[in-house]
């Protein structure tokens, strides 16, 4: 049997006005999704336990079949791993994005003006990245470049200091004061995001980006703390080999964690807009070279969810079924026994442009025990009328040994 995942970050959503009071997944045209609802199992999963923030990290893991209550330590230990960032038991890890502040004011009075400094390229963000850690960095605070505005800290002995942290993704267009760093640890991070700022203002490249009518990176802003994860893997925990397809350190570093094999695929950015189809091709070439599960990610949609961008979120959720489940569906015929499992990790709603908790619909197909009494549709609406999974890490045991 083999075993493929295909995870629409952030793509549940609430009921929209705009869209005759349906979900963007109700609302947009899926052909080959429907194509597998009719003979699929849809129903409802809680990714999110009781009392854990709504993040990607705590949904995927649950996705992947781990117990955030047991597994969980933090969301940016998991992307250290991706980068090949070594951290020691006693080191803290930091989530460190490039954003883009509102000039006037002091620090706390500023806006949050875009979390992902307009997305700034990897390339551009490296030489951010570069002249902080010359600048910054010292025997207690490294800085490493990563893929795009989505960096990392090290806090060298940093992981029993006491620090509560906001994602910037939640605050967007807020007066920041009351998100900063808080605990008593904090002001050592507080203070570097406000030297960062001093050291951004006048680099080249934001000067290239300002020309260019770019959004500039004008601050560096700390969140998605953590220590060292420690898992099982993949094969010890379900008998099985695979590979994890993503362009984000975040998933990847999780599937690396969790043994499975990181693909990389060229024009896979993280971004609503990203290479669909490649990354497809290389999901479905994984199980053809002998592996027997394959976890894809794909970032688009909870993208333009934290964008507020309803026309994004649409077209995304379309070239998923068009580019990604259409192949699937065209080379369904190359496997002899084949299960998918279609879902996203957590909500992202336009509405609010961040995550929630609620409960997530997923379409789990078999190709050689096809249902004949599917819903038709794969939607938030359809799913209430299946079975509900209330630990999310059970998911997994029902896709894999029909549990």
């Amino acid at each position: 049997m083999k075993y493929l995942i295909i995870l629409a970050d952030g793509a549940a959503d609430y009921n929209i006005a705009e869209l005759d009071n349906k979900t963007p997944l109700q609302y947009a045209q899926t052909p080959n999704i429907d194509k597998l609802a009719r003979s699929g199992d849809i129903g409802l999963v809680q990714t999110i336990p009781q009392g854990f923030p709504p993040g990607s990290d705590v949904a995927n893991l649950s996705v992947m079949g781990f117990d955030p209550r047991r597994y969980y330590t933090g969301r940016s230990p998991l992307e250290a791993v991706s980068m090949g960032v070594k951290l020691r038991d006693q080191d803290m890890a930091l989530r460190c994005n490039l954003v883009c502040l509102s000039p006037e004011g002091d620090y706390p009075d500023k806006i949050m003006q875009d979390y992902s400094a307009g997305e700034i390229s990897t390339e551009e963000s490296g030489k951010l990245m570069a002249e902080l850690q010359a600048q910054l960095g010292d025997d207690e605070f490294s800085f490493h470049a990563g893929i795009s505005y989505r960096h990392l800290v090290v806090w060298k002995n940093g992981a029993d200091k006491d620090v509560k942290l906001t994602p910037p993704h939640d605050i967007s267009d807020r007066v920041v004061g009351e998100y900063l760093p808080k605990g008593r640890d904090a002001s050592k991070l507080l203070q570097l995001m406000m030297q960062s700022q001093e050291i951004l203002k006048n680099h080249p490249v934001n000067r290239e980006r300002i020309e260019k009518g770019q959004i500039p990176a004008t601050s560096v802003w700390f969140w998605g703390e953590g220590r060292r994860p420690s898992l099982p893997t993949f094969e010890e925990k379900y008998g099985l080999k695979g590979s994890v397809v993503c362009a984000v350190d975040l998933v990847r570093g999780l599937g690396i964690c969790a043994g499975l094999n990181p693909v990389k695929v060229a024009g896979a950015t993280g971004s609503v807009e990203t290479n669909f189809a490649g990354k497809a091709r290389a999901a479905l070439d994984e199980l053809k070279r002998g592996q027997d599960f394959v976890f894809l990610h794909i970032e688009s949609p909870d993208e333009a969810g934290h964008q507020g961008n309803l026309k994004s979120k649409l077209w995304s959720i379309e070239k998923i079924d068009k580019e990604v489940v259409g192949l699937l569906l065209e080379e369904m015929d190359d496997f002899d026994q084949l299960r998918v499992m279609l879902l996203p990790d957590h909500r992202t709603p336009i509405s609010i442009r961040t995550h929630s908790s609620e409960p997530v619909p997923f379409l789990i197909y078999d190709k050689n025990n096809p249902l004949t009494d599917g819903a038709g549709k794969y939607d938030e609406e359809s799913a209430l009328q299946g079975p509900f999974v209330a630990e999310g890490c059970n998911l997994m045991d029902r896709f894999i040994r029909g549990e």
